[in-house]
């Protein structure tokens, strides 16, 4: 039984941020980043019988790409981007951004975002491997990470898969849910408790319903 828990929480900000979409369509909330730290801290200290207390997040990062200042200024998108920022840094969550491309095939354009999963894999290994965390969570649903995952429970770090399928869409690979040695599935556990979910959202003030809010 460990006596002190260390735990390293990697965010996939594309992920995370079709979370904080869905949840403002069905129910004009978004997560409350502090509360989800709190409950991944309570529920590793539970099961493995530490104080909660003795389980502390060390390094939180966050992993997103973004558009260049002018593109995020023409597209009103700066304001938001500040405010969620602001919320990573109350956190202590370091974030790592690197720039969005729009290319036009076929007559629409595309948003492209090139390195970032890789940067994720990269930064995550590397750092579990330097801090040496009792236990990883990884924030993310993407079938790209199965490897590091497996790359992970190599190290003998206990990985956590934490996600919260609110679409089909959105659904986690089943190559990574097999994967991973613990997978929590908010979307069910906050069936089982309603309280869980009130202190996991905010409750947005107004209608989600402007460009502002809309990729965080």
């Amino acid at each position: 039984m460990l006596e002190y828990i260390s735990v390293g929480v990697f965010i996939d900000g594309g992920y995370y941020a079709k979370i904080n979409r869905a949840l403002k369509a069905q129910d004009r909330s978004i997560i409350r980043v502090r509360s989800l730290f709190d409950y991944i801290c309570a529920r590793l200290s539970m099961e493995e019988g530490v104080h909660v207390s003795d389980c502390q997040i060390t390094e939180a990062h966050y992993f997103r790409g973004r558009f260049r200042v002018k593109e995020a200024y023409d597209k009103h998108l700066l304001y938001n981007e500040r405010k969620f920022e602001d919320t990573l840094i109350e956190n202590d969550v370091i974030f790592h951004y690197k720039h969005l491309r729009e290319v036009e095939r076929d007559g629409q354009t595309e948003v492209v975002e090139k390195g970032v999963d890789v940067w994720f894999a990269l930064e995550a290994y590397e750092l579990a491997t330097f801090r040496k965390f009792d236990y990883v969570v990884l924030i993310t649903g993407d079938a790209d990470h199965e490897m590091l995952v497996r790359k992970l429970k190599a190290l003998k770090i206990k990985t956590v898969l934490l996600t919260w399928n609110l679409t089909d869409v959105d659904a986690t690979s089943s190559l990574l849910r097999e994967e991973a040695g613990h997978h929590w599935e908010l979307s069910d556990i906050i069936e089982e408790s309603p309280y869980l979910k009130k202190q996991l959202l905010y409750k947005l003030r107004e209608p989600a319903v402007t460009p502002l809010g809309d990729d965080f």
